[in-house]
């Protein structure tokens, strides 16, 4: 197939792009999508079917897939999430109703007195009960058209919840290696408090001895004290972290523990899929579907109240002048009514409701154009960021080694007296940095890889 192919020659209804739909199949919006990623090459393929709901188990990091699975069970926004899926299920019934006659009962009881021209009164009372039905005959469509909206539209609720589940699992991921970076980058710093804390004592045997000026140690000491505010900042963004997965989890602070861990390190070969598989795994791109489809079957609604209706009504009624004889009553009446109703005249009021159904249809349609084009972009950028984290941390690797190497041998010279402090404390700034950006491409190329997961479609389980 050549380059670009539309959607709609990929699937012939949107059915398919929205697997597992109930409501009528239609021709699906005109979407161009590439046969393949540009940005996939030396990536494993995979198949449509693969499982990508609990895609943080690759990670092997039991600390993570457990905070995850507490967030995705009492996270409060997945619990409103999960109330407006019922919210739009109680609507849809409702309107389902439309489709069937209704029945109604009443009853009543009178009581009277009148007065003769002798002063003598008369009283009586009366009963009565009956029983009315009434039915829309839906000729032209407008009742199943709306029951159809309402249906696509409880898909869409449940999409929105599969992406809120999605979302908060790759938020909790990302939080949690926030937190995990953080420590690694407080150990670093407090390793690096120890060949410092040497070398300013170091510096001052040597001023002591007259071998330095004082200003070789106020320079080791400056840089001591440099590397050890760093603690209090590292530690800062741990507790705050801490409390972000609390809060994700839906706990108060301090309500999750979080244990401890090295930065949880990706598969070494993450499959992914064609762009079509991506589409169809993806439930942002699904709910927009849905919206487009009771839009659309919204608009035929607003169509269908040119036509006339057709209503039939009937009803039962007895009388009875004593309550036990309800059921033998002295009266029976019967009615059946068939009535025909139809617009002549409404200054317009008909046509700007199309106008406008049909505008809103339009905005379904571009979103969910523009749902796609979204989904395409973040997974070419979750590849590109991939690919080029990996590459940047194998290059920061070997340059942390170097640096290590460096700080060492300087530290040597630096007792030997053959350097001076300032050469030893830029080696000593140069290994600190690269240590401390080696933990932090550690967990940018693991923040790309969930990236590219939630780009996949994965997070949710359609199960669930």
């Amino acid at each position: 197939m050549s380059f670009p192919v539309r959607l709609a020659a990929c699937t012939a209804t949107l059915l398919v792009v929205l697997p597992g739909c109930r409501v009528s199949p239609a021709q699906g919006p005109d979407v161009v999508l590439p046969v393949s990623w540009r940005n996939a090459a030396g990536f494993p393929t995979a198949s449509p079917e693969r499982d990508l709901s609990s895609w943080w188990s690759s990670f092997g990091d039991p600390q993570m897939t457990r905070l995850i699975r507490e967030a995705l069970a009492g996270n409060r926004d997945l619990a409103s999430a999960i109330a407006r899926v019922r919210q739009a299920q109680a609507q849809r019934d409702a309107q389902r109703a439309s489709l069937f006659p209704s029945v109604d009962y009443d009853g009543s009881r009178s009581a009277g007195k009148t007065w003769n021209d002798d002063s003598a009164d008369r009283s009586s009372t009366s009963y009565s009960a009956g029983l009315s039905a009434s039915w829309e005959v839906d000729f032209f469509g407008k009742n199943r058209q709306a029951v159809l909206a309402s249906s696509a539209e409880v898909e869409a609720s449940k999409e929105n919840l599969h992406s809120a589940q999605a979302a908060l699992a790759s938020e909790v991921a990302l939080a949690y290696l926030d937190l995990r970076s953080a420590e690694d980058r407080l150990a670093i710093v407090k390793r690096s408090l120890t060949t410092r804390e040497e070398t300013t004592q170091l510096a001052s045997w040597r001023a002591q001895a007259g071998e330095i000026d004082q200003l070789e140690l106020r320079q080791a000491e400056s840089s001591l004290e440099t590397a050890r505010s760093q603690i209090s900042s590292q530690e800062q963004n741990i507790a705050q972290t801490k409390n972000r997965l609390a809060l994700l989890c839906g706990r108060a602070p301090g309500g999750v523990s979080t244990g401890s861990g090295a930065i949880p390190s990706p598969a070494r070969r993450l499959a992914v899929g064609i762009p079509a598989d991506t589409i169809r795994q993806r439930p942002d791109v699904r709910s927009a579907g849905y919206q487009w489809v009771a839009a659309v079957a919204r608009t035929k609604v607003a169509e269908a109240e040119k036509l006339p209706s057709l209503r039939l009504s009937g009803s039962l009624g007895v009388d009875s002048l004593s309550s036990n004889k309800l059921f033998n009553p002295e009266s029976i009446a019967t009615g059946l009514v068939a009535g025909i109703s139809g617009p002549i005249f409404d200054a317009g009021r008909i046509r700007a409701n199309i106008v406008a159904q049909g505008a809103v249809e339009e905005q379904a349609l571009l979103s969910y154009q523009s749902t796609v084009l979204t989904a395409l972009s973040e997974v070419e950028d979750a590849l590109i960021a991939c690919r080029r984290t990996g590459e940047r941390l194998a290059t920061l690797e070997k340059a942390a080694a170097s640096a290590k190497q460096a700080s060492t041998l300087a530290s040597q010279k630096y007792r030997s007296g053959v350097i001076d402090i300032t050469t030893v404390l830029d080696t000593q700034r140069s290994d600190l940095a690269l240590e401390e950006s080696v933990a932090a491409v550690k967990a940018d190329r693991a923040a790309a890889h969930i990236q590219l997961y939630k780009a996949l479609g994965g997070g949710w389980s359609a199960g669930s």
